[in-house]
């Protein structure tokens, strides 16, 4: 089950509960009677297994040198699509 941290807008109390998914927020403080409101926390993230870092995303096997990459360019003199002139 998670758990929520809640904090009492008239007394200031602060406390953490664990709730199940299909609970509803609490909105009674147990000190004071008060209004409670859900305080959001970030999320700590934890990447495992391969993939997550630059040297396991790729073998070095299967690179190819960037000089040895063909030239893709179409030449400078063919006219395109938005640079032809219509009779």
């Amino acid at each position: 089950m998670p758990t929520y941290a809640y904090a009492c807008k008239d007394c200031n109390h602060a406390f953490d509960i664990q709730q199940s998914f299909s609970d509803d927020s609490l909105s009674i403080c147990p000190e004071c009677r008060g209004t409670l409101r859900k305080k959001f926390n970030s999320v700590g993230v934890v990447f495992k297994g391969s993939g997550f870092y630059r040297t396991d995303s790729r073998s070095t096997s299967s690179s190819v040198p960037a000089a040895a990459a063909p030239a893709t360019a179409a030449p400078a003199s063919a006219p395109t699509p938005a640079t032809a002139s219509v009779s």
